[in-house]
């Protein structure tokens, strides 16, 4: 026989096979999506999606949101600045008056676009215009705002983003109603804030002060970590619009929870995000809940869709 045709076609007859109807499956007819009517309320919207994937993960995490609330267990929000940017703050501080919010935790630029939202209306400026000539970041009343409260912080011995939430509550500002800032203040709700210093646009500004940041900032990763502490059996932590400064910091929040010798089991988390890079997936969806401390969920979307829709699920699901 040559090389060529050295291999004879198998011979398949002797397969064994089983009745279809005796196999596990993953997806039945249960799970598939039905249609929408235009009578149908948001109630029976939401019910009409399918229950697979990330339309199930979904469901799931709002059910563990309305489960944490029921319990007495914080629901902890990290975000990023992009929850501002697309203009999610009237759909988040609805949460927080319907208590499905216990804190916010928020990397330097929630700070930056909240306030700038709240005193005039609009936020994130052009960069590729403004880098040229050496404007970019330069805005006086962003600057001075942020490093105001980072001094009287420190003073005070406070954390960041509870003074400036103070701050913003006695200001009086265009629009009040858009700032998380505000409304985490007005509602008795902490804010911790958490700084990487140089990569904020205030961290340049004349008045800007390194020690004051980072001791404020510090002072609200101790608060971050008592919150961290109570999600033990049954909280969840939410990781939205962070890539790298908001995993890294849950990430040495539960550590230290750990290394205090607490237990830290049966809780969620969940990272949402338009790319699931590998810190969140790594610091927040695994890391924390493996061995069984809990369960991780990463769910892909754009933020503008997918916590409106996050929102609906908590409020109108069952």
């Amino acid at each position: 026989m040559s090389e060529t045709n050295r291999f004879e076609p198998i011979d398949l007859s002797k397969i064994e096979t089983y009745e279809l109807e005796s196999r596990p499956s993953k997806v039945a007819a249960e799970d598939f999506a039905r249609p929408v009517s235009e009578a149908d309320s948001l109630r029976e919207f939401l019910k009409k999606f399918p229950g697979i994937l990330a339309s199930d993960s979904l469901r799931r995490v709002a059910e563990r949101i309305r489960n944490a609330k029921e319990k007495g267990k914080p629901v902890i929000w990290g975000i990023g600045g992009h929850v501002i940017k697309t203009g999610l703050a009237p759909v988040m501080i609805d949460l927080m008056k319907r208590g499905h919010v216990s804190l916010l935790a928020a990397n330097g630029s929630v700070l930056v676009h909240d306030s700038e939202m709240a005193m005039v209306g609009f936020t994130s400026e052009d960069v590729d215009a403004s880098l040229s000539t050496g404007d970019f970041g330069a805005a006086r009343e962003t600057g001075d705002l942020l490093n105001g409260a980072a001094m009287r912080a420190m003073t005070e011995g406070r954390g960041l983003g509870s003074v400036l939430g103070e701050v913003m509550s006695d200001r009086n500002l265009k629009f009040p109603e858009l700032s998380l800032l505000k409304s985490a203040h007005d509602l008795g709700i902490p804010f911790t804030a958490h700084l990487t210093i140089g990569t904020d646009i205030g961290n340049f500004h004349p008045n800007s002060d390194g020690a004051s940041l980072g001791a404020a900032s510090h002072t609200d990763f101790r608060i971050f970590c008592s919150a961290v502490r109570e999600l033990d059996g049954g909280g969840v932590y939410l990781n939205i619009g962070s890539a790298v400064t908001m995993p890294e910091i849950f990430l040495k929040a539960v550590t230290v929870v750990r290394n205090l010798g607490n237990p830290l089991k049966d809780f969620t988390t969940a990272n949402f995000d338009f790319i699931q890079h590998y810190r969140p997936l790594t610091n927040v969806v695994r890391r924390p809940v493996a061995n069984g401390a809990g369960q991780g969920f990463a769910i892909t979307g754009h933020h503008e869709i997918m916590i409106p829709l996050l929102a609906a699920h908590i409020i109108c699901g069952d």
